[in-house]
């Protein structure tokens, strides 16, 4: 929560300086490698990967062969990951002309994207670092310095980037966004270092090892591709809609980063917590072949990431713009600016419910020995990503929206797959029509209702505060209305939840 409120200060900053003009669109562009990289790789399929053979280790041969393990896995990431920093570096200009080739076609704007790409491509290699000390610590029983690594990052990039920005142009224009590029380098540094002096009381001192044969090392490589492909879908996608992204406008780009980053806070607050939580029970049922316990866990983490996320997505479309405008419309980051990011939210919502329940779908393939499903749905939503884009931007000339609804369309399907296709393999799930139903009819009368609360508002209040209180009180009345019908219709899932709200 810390490091995504931190980040939406992040983003915050950057629009409040540098508005949705070209300097921002070329530092998301350039971020975008590292930043995949780390998705995939740090934060993805080698910290699950690396845990999960780490923890047997420890538990099968001792402490001391499991940091061997840690030491191989480091020093393999650093000659890899160095080799690829190298790489990037030298190989900038071609990465922009692969990612963004619509900046050739405007002056001056490849050159400053290929510049910053230059200049983080090296966060890729602390981040990544950083992620194995996440998951050793973790496997250690510490959690809560390696969760507050994220925020430090987010913290110390604001802060560095700040103070460089202002060295290198005290009026914090144009030339100010390299010392912001290199704040989000120092920003990677801090959360690798936040956590090396925990690990070395923990008793791990790392020492450079590399045993190609290990079977240790090998079987987090082994863990690690398939997963990788199977969780690249998003990321890709949003390097594609970037690449598509780069012949519209200049506020494409950050119009579709500042949506984007608030239809993942529903996300990672709900889809990944469920996710978290339904894949360790579908994996012990896999175990005992117990299949009607394995729907059971299924169907239980379906509906509770609908009952989350459905009443979000309405909340957000129907409050897009007065949200947007109260989080990004200062400085340079025009009222404009905030009518189109408020219109591309409203199609992101669209596939915010199918993202959160690929989270709880997808791992549950993994636990029942079925990994190449999941690859190759990745594999054709990539594909359907491409040719829904081409043609809502070069057909229909939606511009950014068409993106934004391109990649809901893409995630409503690859659900869609999943559920099927995990269907096939373990029977029916069990009254999902009727549970649907219900929490669609709850959702739309909550969204009526925070639509024409909406409107009666914004005719008296016009001002920043204004618009404060229209979200705040419209939050408000439409959490009670929508809790008042799933009551109404007899939902379980607020059952569920209600214990655990006193409780808090």
């Amino acid at each position: 929560m810390g490091s995504r409120l931190l980040g939406l200060v992040r983003e915050l900053v950057f629009t409040t300086v540098f508005g949705a003009g070209k300097e921002l669109a070329a530092f998301i562009a350039a971020f975008r490698i590292p930043n995949l990289l780390r998705d995939l790789f740090a934060e993805g399929a080698l910290s699950v990967s690396f845990v999960t053979t780490f923890s047997k280790k420890m538990e099968t041969e001792g402490k001391e062969a499991a940091f061997r393990l840690a030491c191989m896995v480091i020093s393999f990431l650093c000659l890899v990951l160095g080799t690829i920093t190298v790489l990037g570096i030298f190989g900038s200009g071609w990465i922009v002309h692969l990612i963004a080739p619509g900046f050739f076609e405007v002056p001056g704007k490849a050159e400053l994207t290929i510049h910053l790409t230059r200049i983080l491509f090296p966060f890729i290699f602390f981040v990544s670092l950083a992620a194995v000390y996440m998951g050793l610590l973790n496997s250690l029983g510490s959690f809560g310095l390696p969760a507050s690594a994220s925020t430090a990052f987010n913290a110390v990039s604001i802060l560095s980037g700040l103070a460089l920005g202002w060295l290198i142009d005290p009026n914090l224009g144009p030339k100010s966004i390299y010392g912001f590029a290199i704040g989000t380098v120092i920003g990677g540094i801090a959360q690798f270092i936040i956590q090396v002096p925990r690990a070395i009381k923990l008793g791990f001192h790392y020492r450079w090892k590399l045993d190609w044969k290990d079977s240790g090392l090998k079987q987090v490589l082994v863990l690690t591709l398939p997963s990788v492909i199977a969780g690249a879908a998003v990321q890709v996608n949003v390097l594609v809609n970037t690449g598509f992204a780069s012949f519209l406008e200049n506020g494409a780009i950050p119009w579709l980063n500042c949506a984007f980053r608030l239809m993942q806070f529903p996300i990672g607050m709900f889809g990944v917590a469920i996710a978290s939580v339904v894949l360790p029970s579908v994996s012990r049922s896999a175990a005992q072949a117990n299949m009607e316990q394995f729907r059971e866990k299924i169907s239980e983490g379906v509906k509770l990431a609908l009952f989350l996320t459905i009443p979000s997505s309405v909340g957000l479309a129907v409050l897009a713009k007065p949200i947007i405008a109260i989080i990004y419309q200062h400085g340079r980051f025009t009222a404009l600016d905030t009518a189109q990011t408020a219109m591309v939210l409203q199609a992101y919502t669209i596939g915010l419910a199918g993202y959160a329940i690929i989270k709880v779908l997808a791992p549950s393939f993994y636990a029942l020995d079925l990994p190449r499903i999941p690859v190759r749905i990745s594999i054709i939503g990539i594909g359907l990503n491409i040719i829904l884009n081409s043609m809502f931007i070069f057909v229909f000339k939606f511009g950014a929206v068409g993106l934004a609804i391109s990649t809901s369309t893409v995630a409503l399907i690859n659900v869609l797959q999943l559920a099927f296709g995990l269907r096939a393999r373990v029977g029916a799930y069990g009254h999902m029509w009727s549970f649907f139903a219900k929490i669609s009819l709850s959702s739309i009368i909550m969204g009526l209702v925070v639509y024409g609360l909406r409107l009666v508002l914004e005719q008296r209040l016009i001002h920043f505060w204004g618009s404060f209180s229209i979200v705040l009180i419209s939050i408000s009345v439409g959490l009670a209305t929508f809790l008042f019908m799933a009551w109404a219709v007899k939902m379980k899932e607020l059952q569920m939840l209600l214990p655990v709200l006193k409780k808090k």
